[in-house]
């Protein structure tokens, strides 16, 4: 069995549904409500299809390409951490998504269900709490299914994105933000470590 809750937390924190608001907001400002609510299935629809390929092809690619799994899990790992600095430090993600929104005007598939809930963190996250030598098939749809919940919550705030959006504001999406970056970065930390232990034999 898995920690539920602590692969909730992880998946919360790499899609940041809170994050997501403001850029759901932005790219379907010029749209009534049954289009945004369209939107807003599609975009999860597809961010869901996405994570769900990389769960189920990710380790086939990754041994085709003969890449060890602790190799990839430590990679992973870093990749996650400068993720997560940058959720910290740099501009957080309602911030920079806002940018992308500047430059395209995609609404459904581009920038909302990549990269803003199919994230390049939530894929990377979705392959590394999936490996094969590491999780049984039970507990890999366990995750998976944790993964759907933090997926239908992030659907449920898009629905009611002007309601939750009037309450926290500009300023409370950053704050969580930033808040779920550091948790990432101790799960992070944690894949880096095993990763080293299980590639060294340690």
């Amino acid at each position: 069995m898995i920690d539920f809750v602590a692969t909730f937390i992880v998946f919360f924190a790499v899609i940041d549904p809170i994050g997501t608001i403001p850029v759901f907001i932005a790219v379907t400002s010029r749209f009534d409500k049954s289009s945004k609510n369209k939107i807003a299935l599609i975009s999860t629809l597809v961010a869901a299809a996405i994570l769900v390929f990389f769960v189920i092809a990710g380790e086939i690619i990754l041994i085709a390409m003969s890449i060890p799994l602790a190799a990839f899990q430590v990679a992973g790992g870093l990749v996650l951490f400068l993720f997560a600095l940058t959720m910290i430090f740099g501009e957080s993600k309602p911030d920079e998504e806002l940018k992308l929104v500047d430059d395209h005007r995609e609404t459904a598939i581009f920038p909302l269900a990549v990269p803003s809930i199919a994230s390049p963190g939530a894929i990377l996250a979705a392959v590394l709490l999936t490996e094969n030598n590491r999780y049984s098939l039970l507990e890999q749809a366990q995750t998976v299914a944790m993964m759907m919940a933090v997926l239908v919550v992030t659907y449920l705030l898009m629905l009611f994105s002007g309601k939750v959006h009037g309450v926290i504001g500009p300023s409370g999406a950053s704050v969580v933000s930033r808040v779920m970056g550091l948790l990432l970065a101790s799960v992070a930390t944690s894949n880096i470590l095993s990763g080293i232990t299980v590639y060294f034999g340690l």
